[in-house]
């Protein structure tokens, strides 16, 4: 599947597939995902729907990768030496707006994934999965240098922590996201959880 997805793609340039992912993320943030057609994506970036299911096969594959392209960066080439540093730099990829903006499409489509196998199924495949295995190997380099125990249960948690505070603190707060409280909860919650000293 995934090859025949990388042929279904091959076609466009990487500066067109940036330009419809960006109009795809602007129509999300102004109709949503349920309202969101094909039809206006092609009108948009002035497209055949054709193409556009060529290159994607429906809504949800475009959506999904729409939103793993709005992501600053993985963490697959951030390697500072020290688990800490590791996941500020991540962090550090993305100012207060985006950060904002993410997530508050994120929340949207949370919504909508819960409804909705195809879209599940897509994100599961093409942000979820991707994300997972990255996040996987930048925890396997601490453990192999010593920062974590293997054993540490709550190695298996920190995907939820992470995530956890970015849904809650708009909840909880009513305070967006930002760089500085996600770099403080790293520290004073991620870190300790998986026995990490931060000073």
């Amino acid at each position: 599947m995934t090859e025949t997805a990388t042929v279904r793609r091959s076609r466009i340039t990487p500066e067109r597939e940036a330009e419809l992912y960006r109009a795809v993320l602007d129509l999300l943030r102004e109709v949503g995902y349920d309202a969101l057609t094909m039809d206006a994506v092609a009108a948009r970036t002035r497209s055949s729907k054709a193409t556009l299911y060529r290159q994607w096969g429906g809504k949800a594959e475009l959506v999904a990768r729409a939103m793993r392209f709005s992501k600053p960066g993985g963490f697959a080439d951030v390697d500072t030496g020290s688990l800490r540093g590791d996941l500020h730099a991540f962090i550090g990829r993305a100012d207060d707006c985006v950060i904002e903006q993410n997530s508050a499409l994120m929340r949207g489509l949370f919504m909508v994934v819960h409804t909705n196998p195809e879209l599940l199924q897509a994100f599961r495949e093409f942000l979820i999965e991707p994300e997972m295995a990255e996040f996987r190997r930048l925890i396997q380099r601490a453990v192999d240098r010593g920062e974590i125990s293997a054993d540490n249960p709550a190695i298996g948690y920190v995907v939820h922590m992470m995530l956890g505070a970015f849904v809650t603190r708009g909840l909880l707060d009513e305070l967006p996201p930002t760089q500085e409280f996600a770099l403080s909860y790293i520290d004073a919650v991620v870190l300790p959880a998986l026995g990490v000293r931060t000073h």
